[in-house]
């Protein structure tokens, strides 16, 4: 799955000489979270978020230094923060240095930029225009799309399962310190072993159920502390 295909278009943009007043009302009224700053052309140029408008004087919500902040504090970042709180149009408040994706971008691209970048949402370019946008709320639509899992043709003996369900924790690296053990009785699955955390055992789990055929999944599995293994 690509961008294109989960991305939201047309794409609701401003000017950069757009007022941040009505940049505000925009993200009220379409009910949005950012909106791209495109200049006459249609490139994007920057966008403006919700977190770029928290901090205004207006409001009451500037943040306030103290004096020693101001007089040692970095120069250039109290500079760009004094321009948000204050600019009063989008090109002035806006965040310059976009992290875009092209339409044809994966998807699982896409969240690990989210997830690095700490962002909300990332615009989809084509030849320098803003074509759509992906937003997390865009990941989800496009996980909640996605189609029921195709049964098998018919179902599977316990062996053929359990011989699937031990290449599925091998493949995710579970089984390599050879502490696993799997039974399967009429397609339920037994785990038996033992587990360093309860993450790793939610985890040995979900990749156990996961496995088509499974009818369901029984923990069995102990705890033993990481520094027991060598003994």
């Amino acid at each position: 799955m690509q961008a294109r295909d989960i991305m939201t278009a047309p794409v609701v943009t401003v000017r950069p000489d757009t007022r941040v007043e009505e940049v505000a009302q925009l993200l009220l009224e379409r009910r949005i979270s950012g909106v791209p700053v495109v200049d006459d052309h249609g490139t994007l140029v920057g966008i403006v978020s919700e977190g770029d408008l928290m901090r205004r004087p207006e409001i009451g919500t500037e943040r306030q230094r103290g004096w020693w902040l101001r007089f040692f504090g970095d120069e250039r970042a109290r500079a760009e923060e004094y321009a948000r709180a204050h600019g009063s149009r989008a090109e002035q408040v806006m965040t310059r240095n976009v992290v875009t994706v092209s339409d044809e971008t994966s998807v699982a691209e896409i969240a690990r930029l989210l997830e690095e970048h700490h962002i909300k949402r990332v615009p989809v370019v084509r030849a320098g225009r803003v074509v759509g946008i992906v937003s997390r709320a865009n990941l989800l639509h496009g996980l909640a799309a996605q189609p029921d899992p195709i049964p098998p043709a018919r179902p599977m003996d316990d062996r053929s399962l359990r011989e699937a369900v031990l290449q599925a924790l091998e493949r995710d690296g579970w089984t390599a310190h050879g502490r696993l053990n799997v039974i399967v009785r009429n397609g339920v699955v037994e785990l038996w072993g033992l587990v360093d955390s309860e993450e790793g055992r939610r985890a040995i789990q979900i990749a156990a159920e996961n496995v088509p055929g499974v009818a369901a999944v029984k923990d069995n599995m102990g705890r033993i502390r990481p520094w027991l293994w060598g003994s």
